[in-house]
């Protein structure tokens, strides 16, 4: 009867997620595109209708691709369970690998790959024909395959430790399995956190010292007044796989960097690269990163906790179309179940994430405003928005769930309405 009842509650919620996004996307292609035909009128003499339209078509054909998307994964899910693939699944591994921990982490591997060749076509389409189509893919087939090769090898070389480590906390660290396991992880996250920026990243992309003394002498002055110190000020070559500019931060302590990306450097004036770097300092003066850590962290407990308690229930697995197995472990089934299902019923809560972002996004341009010239911000976010065809007439119902960050009218409103523009 649970297993039943269950089985019913993870459809009616994945119905509804389909159902969600479904609608979300119409409002959202039908609102872009009722706006298409002029530029909205605050960004007028920054915009040429050109790029508007662009971006608008744009925004389209992301939302219509995401929506299919969406429904593939939707069926691939039920595929996995309800219609026993992932029995089938650890059949395989079990013949071929045997009991016990060669068949945990046979699953997960086994899995990852079928997984992963699902989701070529849908990475090759929206690389090489989406993206291609409105100009941002600079990316080769060669470098796309290498780069899949790298992210394969850098995921196993990652992730197979810490999976054993978990999966071996399950088997023998009794039932608080999922408290050792919760440490295990925040001190791993942690220290991905220190050595990826440092090992990782060089691997995909060349990263050089910032030349440009002028623009050098304005982010150290920049440091100077926010009491922000940081590793070295560097620019990676984002262009040699796509159009799209950014600037982030990577790193903790003495071993913060910050990098922009080419593109981004090529677009933006000094006080304009300035006031973005002002907006991401902001970020961090503001704890922003520490308090989404600690969230993060937070979240992973209380799952971890779930996932300890639904371990042990049978119709846990045959709710979602798997037999338990009584002579050997059921972890990695458990894992797995519980990571492919959990995203359907946390997916209707989506917008409270996505308030607590877009008010971090507000106080770091308040940051940026006091610390650089808020002119100077609204100017890089319209040359942002512009070249990263980022629609300026977004459905607002569809911003407030998805989007981390407020609508560009939106940030420029509140910066004029707190009168630092």
């Amino acid at each position: 009867m649970l297993s039943f009842a269950f089985s019913v509650l993870f459809v009616v919620f994945l119905l509804l997620t389909l159902a969600l996004r479904y609608w979300l996307a119409r409002r959202h292609i039908r609102h872009v595109l009722a706006h298409r035909a002029a530029v909205p009128a605050e960004f007028s003499e920054k915009i040429l209708l050109p790029a508007h339209q662009k971006a608008a078509d744009y925004t389209v054909a992301k939302t219509r691709f995401g929506l299919f998307a969406a429904l593939w994964s939707a069926l691939v899910l039920v595929g996995f369970t309800l219609l026993g693939g992932l029995e089938a699944l650890s059949n395989v591994v079990q013949q071929l690998a045997g009991t016990g921990m060669p068949h945990q982490l046979g699953l997960f591997i086994v899995f990852a790959a079928v997984s992963g060749l699902i989701d070529l076509p849908f990475d090759y389409y929206r690389h090489f024909v989406l993206e291609k189509r409105f100009g941002f893919n600079k990316m080769s087939v060669k470098l796309w395959l290498i780069d899949m090769a790298k992210e394969t090898a850098v995921g196993a070389a990652l992730g197979l430790p810490l999976l054993w480590a978990v999966l071996a906390l399950m088997d023998k660290a009794g039932p608080l399995w999922w408290l050792y396991t919760w440490l295990v992880f925040s001190v791993y996250q942690l220290l991905v956190m220190v050595i990826y920026p440092i090992f990782i990243t060089p691997l995909f992309n060349k990263f050089t010292p910032l030349a440009d003394e002028s623009l050098k002498s304005r982010i150290n002055g920049l440091m100077a007044r926010t009491g922000f110190t940081s590793k070295g000020l560097f620019v990676m070559d984002g262009s040699k796989r796509s159009a799209h500019g950014n600037a982030y931060f990577s790193g903790f302590g003495a071993n913060k960097r910050i990098v922009f990306f080419d593109t981004l450097l090529d677009r933006l004036a000094p006080q304009e690269v300035e006031a973005v770097l002002a907006h991401e300092l902001g970020h961090f003066k503001l704890k922003h990163i520490v308090k989404r850590i600690v969230m993060s962290f937070a979240l992973s407990l209380v799952f971890l906790a779930l996932l300890g308690w639904l371990k042990e229930q049978a119709w846990f697995y045959t709710g979602l179309g798997v037999t338990p197995m009584l002579d050997q472990s059921n972890d990695a089934m458990a894992l797995l179940l519980f990571v492919l299902v959990l995203p359907v019923f946390l997916f209707p809560f989506a917008p409270l994430a996505s308030l607590g972002s877009r008010k971090h996004e507000f106080e770091a341009d308040a940051f940026a405003a006091k610390h650089s010239d808020a002119r100077d911000l609204v100017s890089a976010l319209v040359k942002m928005y512009n070249d990263n065809a980022s629609t300026l007439t977004p459905d607002p119902i569809h911003s407030a769930f998805y989007d981390s960050h407020p609508q560009a009218w939106v940030r420029v409103k509140h910066l004029q309405s707190a009168g630092l523009v």
